[in-house]
């Protein structure tokens, strides 16, 4: 092999075992798909004293939607439409409720070791292997 030709480098550029990082990942994208299998999102109403709120949380957005429709340039427009979805995307991750639905003990001694072993091996691949000698 002349110095122009290169030799095909593991993962991350070492001499890492490519075959443990094929296995690495796809253990754990099947451990997260279960995992994520496994849990359920609620969301519950939003509410303000007493009363339901959502609506007043868009004023802020609509009104920065407004203001930009008769001025695209305005910093106040801008800074409205802005607030107004940070305000709606906090609001809908702050009455969020997330529950891990009921399984057997295999099931999620499975998911987390699929998970683990998996991130496990990636990391590993990510090393440097002792090359064999030929």
């Amino acid at each position: 092999m002349n110095d122009r030709q290169t030799r095909f480098e593991g993962p991350g550029g070492t001499s890492g075992g490519f075959g443990e990082f094929l296995i690495g990942f796809a253990m754990a994208v099947g451990g997260f798909w279960l995992l994520t299998n496994q849990v359920q999102v609620v969301t519950g109403g939003w509410r303000l004293w007493g009363y339901n709120a959502f609506g007043l949380s868009l004023l802020p957005f609509i009104i920065g939607v407004g203001v930009l429709f008769f001025n695209g340039r305005s910093m106040v427009g801008w800074l409205l439409s802005l607030a107004g979805l940070v305000i709606i995307l906090a609001g809908v991750l702050t009455n969020m409720s997330i529950y891990f639905r009921p399984t057997s003990l295999f099931n999620t001694l499975l998911i987390l070791v699929l998970l683990a072993g998996g991130i496990g091996l990636l990391v590993k691949s990510f090393s440097a292997h002792e090359q064999s000698q030929q």
